[in-house]
């Protein structure tokens, strides 16, 4: 299950080789160990762009999911999951308020990010929307053992 992960912001020092190893529990603990999956740590600027470009709304956001094809594989035959994009800076906006470490909430948006590769969307679904909180919480539990974020109205 390769992970590759891009810093592409140079406010916060993140350790690349600790968060590649949480994304690889995510997936193992969702049963996505033979998928590959992208991630792009970014500010807020950047991820406004993309928001902008891509869902065609002009303002920051905490995380983007962008899909692979499902047929999608790459070299060793891992399947194509897709990209996680996560705004760094509104991250450690977030952990403040859902009393976390930066490490914890970026975490979060990341299970959060892979459960919309998966197809669920709590936008347009209050199904999805029970699944991905409920969900997210037991995989943030797994991750990090008695801890649960408080104030995730998203989560």
């Amino acid at each position: 299950m390769p992970v590759l992960v891009k810093n592409d912001q140079s406010v916060h020092k993140i350790d690349i080789r600790w968060i590649k190893k949480e994304a690889r529990r995510v997936l193992s603990a969702l049963d996505l160990e033979n998928e590959e999956l992208s991630i792009l740590l970014t500010d807020d600027a950047r991820i406004h762009e993309l928001n902008l470009q891509y869902r065609d709304k002009d303002q920051a956001t905490d995380v983007l999911s962008f899909p692979q094809d499902e047929d999608a594989v790459n070299e060793t035959g891992d399947r194509l999951l897709g990209d996680v994009v996560l705004s760094v800076e509104t991250a450690d906006r977030q952990a403040h308020d859902h009393h976390l470490s930066l490490q914890e909430e970026l975490i979060l948006l990341l299970i959060h990010g892979i459960l919309h590769l998966m197809g669920y969307d709590h936008e347009t679904s209050r199904k999805d929307a029970s699944f991905m909180k409920s969900k997210t919480q037991e995989i943030f539990g797994h991750i990090f053992p008695g801890r649960q974020p408080s104030g995730t109205s998203n989560f």
